[in-house]
């Protein structure tokens, strides 16, 4: 297990989706004013409704859910998971790998507390989600962010993972399908990254919360599911999929090789019970919930909402001067690039920040996901498409005479 010691580095934790353009727009809603947030990805707020069968099956539950769970979870759940598991192509799974949380966003942080000690180097996608970052650096441990390109449908860049290595690398972080950009990875790149942990002793750390989610046929392949040698953890939930955000329901498991890592798994085990459990009810709708595909699938298809809204907002964009995006093939989320000689752009917060106060709308710089450069956004598509015309209307005409100002 790791040596827990405080660090500088706790100091410079940024995690700027929640950060003060955020605050300006909640000064702005408590002002009255109407604001269209297309920087959150919560489908409840949008519309979207979680599958009837299982709001039944959590409330019949209820009365069975008051007490605590064993600390990894409902066996009923876990067991569950080890299936979907398998399903996925990854084998080596057993019950006792398998650790329900609260969202995936605790079982992040909780994965990197119990690895790393100061000095220690964790290899992050830039862009990325941004917890990621948070959570290395919170656990006292430092993010290195390889580039994604966008020249390559968003792809990790091979080269860079290499040369961002050195002897502090304990892991890389694959994110996959990708928030923000909404990249899906193909078979041969993830064997890549895969042999290079395998060079390098890596633990990979696979976020793959939106697998269920895949857009135009397209299928997600688990990074785990093609390296039974290294140990991956996986993490997964219905919080998406499913539309139970708010549930806080998310899982992660242990795959493949662990006969290193007997301290990791005992630190695991230590702060997973140091929280007693996650979530009872939500838990008891995993098995249910695992078996459900169809409502998803729905979603994604031609017609389905979630499908037509992606289709209209890659177009809308694209068709504004100045703003060019990527296709996502995965998620709800993309990350348009904006022209910043054009409009002057040196501070994309600042971009973000002053859109927002003059059309209320509120959009999430690229920053926010530690991407250097000044030049990119990300948009949520969840909104209905009436609502997304108006926010490309918007955007169109505020860049029609925006110049940013120092």
């Amino acid at each position: 297990m790791k040596t827990f010691e405080k660090s500088a580095k706790l100091n410079y934790v940024c995690y700027d989706i929640r950060g003060p353009v955020m605050d300006e727009a909640n000064r702005m809603i408590e002002q009255g004013m109407d604001i269209l947030k297309l920087n959150i990805g919560n489908p409840a707020t949008f519309g979207f409704r979680a599958p009837e069968e299982l709001l039944r099956l959590m409330n019949d539950n209820l009365c069975n859910t008051e007490g605590y769970s064993d600390s990894k979870g409902l066996l009923s759940a876990r067991k569950s998971i080890v299936e979907y598991s398998k399903k996925k192509g990854i084998h080596q799974v057993t019950t006792d790998d398998v650790y329900t949380g609260n969202g995936v966003s605790e079982l992040i942080t909780l994965s990197m507390q119990g690895l790393l000690n100061p000095g220690d180097e964790i290899l992050v996608p830039s862009p990325d989600y941004p917890l990621w970052t948070a959570s290395v650096t919170l656990a006292g441990g430092t993010a290195v962010h390889y580039v994604c390109d966008e020249q390559s449908d968003w792809y990790p860049d091979i080269q860079d993972i290499k040369s961002k290595i050195t002897s502090n690398t304990k892991g890389i972080v694959v994110i996959n399908p990708n928030n923000p950009t909404g990249a899906l990875y193909p078979k041969e790149l993830l064997m890549e990254i895969a042999e290079i942990s395998r060079q390098n002793g890596l633990i990979i750390f696979a976020d793959e919360i939106y697998d269920r989610l895949v857009l135009d046929g397209e299928e997600h392949v688990s990074i785990a599911s093609l390296a039974p040698d290294l140990l991956t953890i996986t993490f997964n939930g219905l919080s998406k999929s499913h539309l139970i955000a708010g549930y806080r329901c998310g899982w992660m498991s242990l795959c493949g090789d662990k006969s290193f890592a007997k301290g990791y798994v005992e630190g695991i085990n230590l702060l997973s019970s140091m929280r007693l459990c996650s979530n009872v009810p939500a838990q008891s709708v995993i098995s249910a919930a695992l078996k459900m595909e169809e409502e998803t699938k729905q979603l994604l298809v031609p017609g389905g909402r979630v499908y037509e809204q992606r289709e209209y907002i890659y177009h809308a964009l694209n068709e504004i001067q100045g703003i060019s995006v990527v296709k996502p093939k995965a998620a709800f989320y993309m990350f348009p690039k904006i022209d910043t000689k054009r409009f002057q752009i040196q501070d994309d917060e600042k971009f973000v920040l002053d859109f927002l106060m003059d059309k209320k709308i509120l959009l999430t710089h690229g920053g926010g996901f530690h991407w250097e450069k000044p030049d990119h956004f990300r948009v949520v598509y969840l909104p209905e498409i009436n609502q997304l015309k108006t926010a490309c209307e918007k955007l169109s005409d505020f860049l029609s005479y925006y110049k940013q100002k120092n």
